[in-house]
C-alpha cells in the first residue's frame, strides 16, 4: 500500500522515549519540536498516495507501493525513480535530508544484493518486502559516537560506547551502546543500525547490522535542541518551522533484538560489504544528489528572485555571481543525470548509477554548498540583518506604518520584500542554516572520505591509458640524430 498522511502521522502515536530539555516527550506528533517536521512529512505521504502524482509501482511480487522503494532494473527505472523522488524534494525544497527515500533506497539495494548478507539474507528480504508494502519510514544511525577516534571500537575505555552485541540469545541478540546522529529518528517507524566506519580485526562485537521499530524498550532518543521550538510563525522563520528534523544521540540500553530483525552478525567483511558491494550506497547517494539538485536550484532561485527585486540583477558584477550559481547548479545536475545514463547492471540485474560520476559530485558537496551560501550571502547584503523582530511589528498598528514606510521595495511591499528576506535568513544566517551548512559539509563523512570514494570509483584506467598512448608515441633520439631546422 502506500498511505497517506494522516496513517503516517497516527504510526507515531507509540511508547518511543524522546527527551528534550531533560523532560520525555509524550506525544512526538504535538510536540512542538516536531510537529512541523511531522506535517511536512505527512504532506509527502498525502502527495505519493495522490494518483495523479505518478509515485505508486506495481512491485515485483503485484503489490502496490511508493516508487521510491523501487529496484530499478533499468536506465528508465532509475529515470522514473528520480522523478518520483524529485517530487518529493521539490515539497520540501530540498531541505529535508533523511525523508523517508533515503533508506528506502539502502533497503532496496541490500534486497538486490542478499548473498553479501549470507544466512541473514532471508531477513534482508523480507524486511524490505515489509518496509515497501507498508509504506514505512526507516532512517539510520551508522556513525558510532565521538569518543576517541583514534582508537577502534574494541580499544575504546569501555567495551559498550558504540553499540555492540552484548549477548547472543536463542531467540536474538542483545545490544548495548550508542550511535549518533540519528536524523529524523525521533519521526520514522524504524531505525536500521550499523557501522559504516572502517572496522578493525577485534572489533567483530560491533560488526553488526539490524532494525528494530523506535519505541522498542531500552531504546532511547536524545536530540539536539530543536530549530523550530519558539518559533510563533512559519512567516517568520519559513524553513525552521517545518523541515527541521532534528538529530539524535541514540542510546540502547540492553536492546533485545529478534533474529528475524538481525542482518549482519559479528562478520566485518559483510559490514562493510552491506554497504559498497551491494548497490545500497550508490541508490541513497543518489537519492540524496536528485535531493541536493533540488535545494540548490532553490537556493539560486531565492538569489535571483532578491536582486531582481532590488534592481541589482541588471549590474554586470551581480550576473557574473548569478552565472555562478548557474555554473553550480548546472554541475550538479549534469553529474546526477550522468550518473544515470551511464548506469551498469551488476550481475542481479539491477541498474547501479555510475559510480565515476555520482561519487564525483559527491566528493564536491562540501564545497559546492559552501559556495552557493557564500554567493547569496553576497548578494543579499545587510537587508536580512534589518528586519522586524518578527511579524507582530508589521499587524501592530502602532508600528505597522513605519514598516511600511521603510522596509520595502521598487514596487514592492514590505510584506512581500520582508517575506523573501526571512526566507533568505532562514538559509544563510539563523540555527538551522547553520545546521544545514555543517549537515552539507559531512553529509557522507569527512571530506577525505568523501574525495575517497571519488578516487577509487573514477576509473584511472582510461586517463592512463591516454597518457601512455601518448608516450609511446615518441623515444629517446638516436645518438647522431638532430633536429630539422
Amino acid at each position: 500500500m502506500v498511505r497517506n498522511g494522516k496513517q503516517y502521522v497516527d504510526s507515531l502515536k507509540d511508547n518511543r522515549r524522546i527527551y528534550i530539555n531533560g523532560e520525555i516527550v509524550e506525544d512526538v506528533t504535538t510536540h512542538p519540536a516536531f510537529k512541523g517536521i511531522i506535517q511536512s512529512f505527512a504532506n509527502l505521504y498525502d502527495l505519493a498516495a495522490d494518483p495523479s502524482n505518478d509515485m505508486i509501482y506495481t512491485t515485483e511480487d503485484g503489490t502496490q507501493a511508493n516508487k521510491v522503494f523501487m529496484i530499478p532494473r533499468s536506465r528508465e527505472d532509475l529515470a522514473i525513480r528520480r522523478k518520483a523522488i524529485t517530487k518529493w524534494a521539490e515539497a520540501t525544497c530540498g531541505f529535508a535530508g533523511r525523508s523517508p527515500d533515503h533508506v528506502a533506497g539502502f533497503l532496496a539495494g541490500f534486497s538486490s544484493y542478499p548473498e553479501v548478507f549470507g544466512e541473514y539474507q532471508q531477513n534482508v528480504h523480507d524486511f524490505y518486502k515489509y518496509a515497501r508494502d507498508e509504506d514505512l519510514f526507516v532512517t539510520y544511525v551508522i556513525i558510532p559516537p565521538q569518543v576517541d577516534r583514534s582508537k577502534a571500537a574494541h580499544e575504546q575505555e569501555e567495551k559498550y560506547l558504540p553499540v555492540g552485541v552484548l549477548e547472543e540469545r536463542e531467540d536474538g541478540i542483545v545490544v548495548r551502546g550508542s550511535q549518533m546522529l540519528g536524523t529524523s529518528a525521533a519521526v520514522s517507524n524504524y531505525l536500521f543500525v550499523s557501522c559504516i566506519t572502517p572496522l578493525r580485526p577485534g572489533d567483530e562485537d560491533y560488526a553488526i547490522s539490524f532494525v528494530l521499530p523506535l519505541d522498542t524498550p531500552g531504546l532511547k532518543l536524545y536530540p539536539r535542541p530543536s530549530y523550530a521550538m519558539g518559533k510563533e510563525a512559519v512567516y517568520d522563520y519559513p524553513l525552521s518551522t517545518q523541515f527541521d528534523e532534528s538529530d539524535s544521540l541514540m542510546v540502547f540500553d540492553d536492546v533485545f533484538i529478534p533474529w528475524k530483525h538481525v542482518f549482519v552478525n559479528k562478520n566485518i567483511e559483510a559490514t562493510r560489504d552491506q554497504f559498497h558491494k551491494t548497490p545500497a550506497h550508490v541508490l541513497g547517494n543518489n537519492q540524496a544528489q536528485i535531493r541536493l539538485c533540488t535545494k540548490i536550484k532553490f537556493i539560486i532561485g531565492v538569489a535571483r528572485k532578491i536582486t531582481e527585486m532590488g534592481g541589482t540583477d541588471k549590474f554586470p558584477q551581480v550576473q557574473e555571481r548569478l552565472g555562478e550559481l548557474a555554473s553550480l547548479a548546472a554541475t550538479v545536475e549534469g553529474m546526477l543525470l550522468a550518473s544515470e545514463y551511464e548506469c551498469t547492471l551488476d550481475k542481479n540485474g539491477t541498474a547501479r548509477p555510475s559510480a565515476r560520476f555520482l561519487f564525483g559530485i559527491v566528493g564536491m558537496q562540501d564545497q559546492v554548498y559552501a559556495n552557493v551560501i557564500k554567493i547569496l550571502r553576497e548578494l543579499v547584503g545587510g537587508g536580512v540583518l534589518q528586519m522586524p523582530s518578527s511579524y507582530h511589528e508589521m499587524v501592530n498598528p502602532e508600528t505597522r506604518d513605519d514598516i511600511r514606510q521603510y522596509i520595502r521595495a521598487s514596487g514592492v511591499d514590505s510584506e512581500a520584500r520582508i517575506k523573501l528576506y526571512r526566507l533568505a535568513w532562514d538559509i544563510i544566517g539563523s540555527e538551522f542554516a547553520g545546521r544545514h551548512q555543517q549537515y552539507e559539509m559531512f553529509y557522507n563523512g569527512a571530506p577525505f572520505v568523501v574525495r575517497g570514494h571519488a578516487f577509487r570509483n573514477y576509473g584511472y584506467n582510461e586517463p592512463l591509458e591516454l597518457v601512455e598512448r601518448f608516450l609511446s608515441s615518441y623515444s629517446l633520439p638516436d645518438k647522431d640524430a638532430h633536429v630539422q631546422s
